[in-house]
């Protein structure tokens, strides 16, 4: 028996994903919405914690996960006890057929169930081993426990967000499990080429807290160069100007057109052409400074805006210069925009309804990507798996089931 493959550019390409919440099960997710054939091994004493959180998908007493399904579709599934008898030689089994292994536990955890990477890689070379965590696999702060939160903290960011003299503001998105997630399918897809080349697998080690550090934009030379550290500047950019949030007739507005040429642009579409030869205001780099800017540009750009609504505005500004209205989710996933670009998908789950979620930004040309599917429910697929991958038999598969490593 083997399993079915779905087409897309990682189709054939079978990845273990032992990963829990999300720096990790959206990796994954990304390998399955390519085509690759993923397996969600979850431990059937304590599976995922996100199978708990909302919003959920119900059907009377039955629910479903919403955030589950998201960052978990087009998968497989199955649950296995590692620290059951057997269940250790279920993973070896599994692991001699894959190409790609994500986890997310603290760096340790494995080794003590003896599948740490040394272990597994003699069993399959060309194992690619993606391996997320807090502070990464080395280092002296390496089994620090670590949340989001910790990431943005210890990697700079939480200090250079939020407004001037008021405490400084998380980003409000999991951005150090999000970005750590998709620095690790970058360096696993080019483990996976390597060993693709050469039969020569890798662990790939990705930690939030570098992660949220590589997203910090200008902030290290800033600080290396000028030594200047980065503070939080509210809706303002750093030094580029105007580059913010205005207010406006029903809500607020990006206005970004602050080199010279988007500068005149702007000038002419807002019926005041003169502005753009003022000799205080006709540079950029006049523009830049901040005194300036705050006596002269920004009210200007106010001014400009004041009285004007969001749709008006942005259909005066439509293809010549940056002007967006600042959006509500709802308003986004409502947007004709969104549907021309597939942003929002649906998958179905049968009795419990259809979800929609976030669709895939990557879009390949020739093989594109399968994001319209469901999550699996808890363990759904072990028997396939096991047969299909393993070449289990059903009198070992039950077995396994009577010693507890299979629910």
């Amino acid at each position: 028996m083997s399993l079915p493959t779905t087409p897309g550019a990682l189709s054939g390409v079978l990845v273990l994903d032992l990963s829990r919440v999300l720096a990790g099960p959206f990796a994954a997710q990304m390998f399955a919405d390519f085509g690759a054939t993923v397996v969600k091994i979850e431990n059937p004493r304590d599976p995922d914690v996100a199978r708990g959180f909302p919003p959920y998908l119900r059907d009377g007493e039955e629910e479903f996960s919403g955030y589950y399904g998201q960052y978990n579709r087009g998968k497989l599934g199955m649950a296995l006890d590692l620290a059951a008898p057997g269940g250790a030689d279920v993973l070896k089994d599994l692991v001699a057929k894959a190409d790609v292994l994500v986890e997310n536990f603290r760096p340790g955890t494995m080794a003590k169930l003896g599948l740490g990477y040394e272990v597994l890689r003699e069993i399959n070379p060309r194992l690619v081993y993606l391996a997320i965590s807090g502070y990464g696999q080395t280092g002296s702060r390496s089994r620090r426990p670590a949340f989001d939160n910790t990431a943005q903290a210890a990697g700079g960011m939480w200090s250079m967000n939020g407004y001037p003299d008021q405490p400084p503001v998380r980003v409000g998105v999991t951005i150090g499990d999000l970005s750590a997630s998709l620095f690790g399918v970058i360096g696993a897809l080019a483990a996976l080429r390597h060993a693709e080349r050469t039969g020569v697998g890798q662990l790939v080690d990705v930690a939030q807290v570098d992660s949220i550090l590589a997203l910090t934009e200008t902030a290290v030379v800033d600080y290396t160069v000028d030594g200047k550290v980065a503070s939080p500047a509210g809706n303002a950019h750093a030094w580029v100007r105007p580059y913010e949030l205005f207010d406006c007739a029903d809500g607020q507005v990006f206005f970004g057109a602050y080199t010279d040429k988007l500068w005149r642009a702007a000038c002419d579409l807002f019926g005041t052409p003169e502005v753009a030869s003022d000799p205080e205001i006709d540079t950029m780099r006049k523009r830049f400074d901040a005194e300036v800017y705050e006596r002269r540009v920004k009210p200007i750009v106010a001014g400009w805006v004041a009285s004007r609504t969001k749709a008006e505005l942005e259909d005066l500004a439509g293809d010549v210069v940056p002007l967006t209205a600042i959006k509500t989710i709802g308003e986004v996933v409502d947007d004709p925009g969104t549907a021309e670009r597939d942003m929002v998908v649906s998958a179905d789950y049968g009795d419990l309804g259809t979800l929609r979620m976030f669709g895939q930004p990557v879009k390949l040309s020739e093989t594109p990507a399968l994001p319209a599917r469901p999550a699996n429910r808890f363990a759904e697929h072990a028997d396939a798996v096991l047969t299909g991958v393993a070449g289990y038999d059903a009198a070992r598969i039950a077995d396994l089931r009577s010693t507890g490593a299979l629910p």
